[in-house]
């Protein structure tokens, strides 16, 4: 969960060593240099803009996802199973947040489910 008043641009800085990071640590780094730089532009022109970003909402074990929230700005990570692997990327990404001084917390198990 981001803090109050957080703005994506915020994230400019350091968006592309967050989702480099994220794929890299998920094993999901694509082999084609230019479908890396496809998803950062993507990112990147809507942080410059102050947008939501995409995040990686890709077909893969692991998605890194900017949802549509009322409320604080937020990202999560979701794995198709569960695993110990969530732990270790959430905590890489968080400490890339805070050596860029982006105010944040992490919070765990909070996904809502949802009811049919």
């Amino acid at each position: 969960m981001f803090k109050d008043k957080f703005r994506f641009k915020a994230l400019a800085p350091v968006f592309e060593k967050m989702l480099v990071t994220f794929l890299q640590e998920t094993d999901q780094l694509p082999d084609d240099e230019e479908i890396l730089q496809m998803f950062i532009k993507v990112n990147m022109m809507d942080i410059e803009k102050n947008r939501k970003p995409e995040g990686y909402n890709r077909r893969g074990r692991m998605k890194m996802i900017f949802p549509l929230t009322e409320g604080r700005p937020q990202l999560y990570l979701r794995a198709s199973s569960k695993t110990a692997e969530i732990v270790r990327v959430t905590e890489h990404l968080s400490k890339i947040l805070k050596k860029a001084g982006i105010p944040h917390t992490v919070e765990w198990d909070k996904l809502k489910t949802i009811q049919a």
